[in-house]
C-alpha cells in the first residue's frame, strides 16, 4: 500500500467516514445523484449501521411518510380522506445507529350496505418511521346521511349536517360538505394533504371534488401523493383530488373508483352498494433519503 493510500486508510479508521452506512429490508433502494432513496410500500426496516462525521449529512435523513387513505362512503356517499402526510426534504431529521421499524398503513375499505353505520368508509391505517415520525390514516367518507370520519385528512360528508370529517393539523385537511334538496344529491369530497375536500353542489347535483395532494421530489422525480376521493353526484361525479384520489360515482356510473395504489389516496363515494360500490382507499408509502457520497 502506498504511503498516501495508507494515510487515507488510517485517517478513516481514526476519524470515521463522512456519511452514514445504512441497510434496509423490504425497501426498493435507488440512487439519486449523491443520495440513496429507500421506498417502502409495505412493512420493513431501515438500519443505521454507523453514523458519519459530516456535520450536515453524517446523522441526518429526509423523509416522506404517508398513511393509508380512507374508503369512500355508500348511499350518496362522500369521498374518503387522504392519509396524513409529513415531509422533510431539508435533511434535518436526526437518526442514531439503530434499526428503525417501518410501518406502511393500508387503505381503508369502502362502505357497504344501504343504511346504518356500515355505509361509512373505513379509515386508512397509520404509517410510521420508527418512533421518529407517525402519520394518521385518512378518514372514511360518510354515507346514508352520515358524516365523514376524522383522520389525517377528513372524509367527505354524505348529504347531512356539518361538520364533515376533520383533518389533523400538519397532516391534512377537512372533508367537504354534502348537500341535498328533494332528489338532488351531492356528497362532499375527501380532504387532501394540500386542500380541503370540495362541497357537493346542489345546482346540477355535482359531487364535491377530492382535495389536492402534495407534490414531492424526494424520489428524484416529481410525484403527487395523498389526494382525497371525490363525492357522489347525482348528475356529475366529484373528481378525485390530484395525488391519486378516486373519483365519485354518479347516476351514469354508480360506482366510485379506488385511490391509486401506494399514494395514500382516498376512495370515491357512490350512490348505492347495490348499484355500484364505493372506492377503497389506497396503501400509503414511506420514502427515506440519505447522502452516501
Amino acid at each position: 500500500m502506498s504511503g498516501a493510500l495508507q494515510a487515507v486508510f488510517q485517517n478513516q479508521r481514526s476519524f470515521g467516514l463522512p456519511f452514514m452506512d445504512v441497510s434496509t429490508s423490504g425497501a426498493t433502494v435507488t440512487t439519486n445523484g449523491n443520495y440513496k432513496v429507500a421506498t417502502f410500500t409495505g412493512s420493513g426496516s431501515l438500519t443505521v449501521n454507523s453514523l458519519g462525521t459530516d456535520a450536515t449529512y453524517g446523522s441526518k435523513v429526509s423523509y416522506l411518510v404517508i398513511a393509508g387513505g380512507g374508503g369512500g362512503g355508500d348511499a350518496s356517499g362522500g369521498g374518503g380522506g387522504a392519509g396524513g402526510a409529513k415531509e422533510n426534504t431539508a435533511f434535518t431529521q436526526s437518526v442514531t445507529a439503530i434499526a428503525y421499524t417501518i410501518t406502511v398503513g393500508g387503505g381503508g375499505a369502502a362502505g357497504t350496505g344501504n343504511s346504518g353505520p356500515s355505509t361509512i368508509g373505513s379509515n386508512g391505517g397509520a404509517s410510521s418511521f420508527g418512533a421518529l415520525v407517525t402519520t394518521t390514516g385518512g378518514g372514511g367518507g360518510g354515507g346514508a346521511g352520515q358524516r365523514g370520519n376524522n383522520g389525517g385528512s377528513g372524509g367527505g360528508n354524505a348529504p347531512t349536517s356539518p361538520p364533515s370529517g376533520q383533518g389533523v393539523v400538519g397532516e391534512g385537511n377537512n372533508g367537504g360538505q354534502g348537500n341535498s334538496v328533494k332528489n338532488d344529491q351531492a356528497g362532499g369530497g375527501g380532504g387532501g394533504k394540500n386542500a380541503a375536500g370540495g362541497d357537493g353542489i346542489l345546482a346540477g347535483s355535482i359531487g364535491g371534488s377530492g382535495g389536492a395532494g402534495i407534490t414531492s421530489t424526494i424520489s428524484g422525480s416529481s410525484v403527487v401523493y395523498a389526494g382525497g376521493g371525490g363525492g357522489y353526484g347525482l348528475s356529475v361525479a366529484g373528481a378525485g383530488g390530484s395525488g391519486g384520489g378516486g373519483a365519485g360515482g354518479s347516476s351514469f356510473s354508480y360506482a366510485g373508483t379506488n385511490g391509486v395504489i401506494n399514494k395514500g389516496a382516498g376512495g370515491g363515494g357512490c350512490y348505492s352498494a347495490g348499484s355500484g360500490d364505493p372506492g377503497n382507499g389506497s396503501t400509503g408509502i414511506i420514502i427515506i433519503s440519505w447522502k452516501f457520497q
